[in-house]
């Protein structure tokens, strides 16, 4: 059994009205960040009832909200156990901000990018063998707005998000595009997501989505499920900043 951690390691309190989402959205980056390792305890009721300064209910609560969310598993007389993370529920927005927010080696935003990929991938295929003629005229409508824009611009990163939601939505593949959805908005606002701007990003960007399109248009299945997954896979690694070098190395 993994030795108990005691709360003078943990890092001192953020204020907040909402006590319980405060100490779980807490709790939740300590296991994240792995100030509370995997298979490792939970400190007991008391100590953290003292050191959060809310009561004992507050503190049960939260521990609830952890199991739920797949981090810790509750078992009497052994305590409270951080779970491995593949069971963690990353889709929980707690839990995939923190991860998000806290990953400096950048390794979640390239497995966010092969899921993505791989999802939009399924949808973009989807599309290109069952689609109306206004179903493909709404997704050349959105590329024709970006080409429009002629320059790379708030307004243009907007179309791009369209069109994505577009052929997600039109793929009539709920689940794909809930999961997708879910990634790409909370990726969004990442500044590290956002990435570095590089030369020929508008162009390259309009190039990539006409591929999609052609596909599609021509119901080229597997032709579009390719020019999706280059697509989302190869603008990231363009615009993805170098990770900070491991300490001691």
């Amino acid at each position: 059994m993994a030795d108990q951690p005691d709360t003078s390691a943990f890092p001192p309190r953020r204020r907040s009205a909402r006590l319980g989402v405060a100490v779980t959205s807490e709790l939740v980056e300590l296991i994240v960040t792995g100030e509370i390792p995997e298979g490792g305890l939970l400190p007991p009721e008391g100590p953290l009832s003292d050191h959060f300064g809310v009561s004992r209910t507050v503190i049960r609560e939260s521990v609830k909200r952890l199991e739920e969310k797949g981090l810790v598993v509750v078992a009497q007389g052994r305590g409270t156990q951080v779970a491995r993370s593949g069971s963690w529920n990353m889709l929980d927005p707690i839990v995939l901000s923190a991860l998000i927010d806290s990953d400096e080696s950048l390794g979640i935003l390239d497995e966010l990018t092969i899921v993505r990929g791989n999802l939009e991938s399924a949808m973009a295929g989807a599309v290109a063998e069952r689609h109306t003629q206004e179903e493909l005229a709404r997704i050349e409508h959105v590329l024709d707005a970006m080409r429009e824009m002629r320059q790379e611009s708030d307004a243009f990163r907007q179309e791009d998000v369209v069109f994505h939601f577009t052929v997600m939505e039109i793929s009539r593949n709920r689940l794909a595009e809930n999961i997708a959805k879910r990634l790409y908005r909370r990726a969004l606002e990442s500044d590290r997501y956002q990435g570095l701007r590089y030369d020929g990003a508008f162009a390259s960007t309009i190039e990539e989505h006409s591929k999609v399109v052609e596909a599609i248009a021509r119901h080229d299945v597997e032709g579009a499920e390719r020019a999706m997954r280059h697509h989302i896979v190869s603008s990231w690694q363009r615009r993805r900043p170098a990770a900070p070098p491991e300490s001691g190395s």
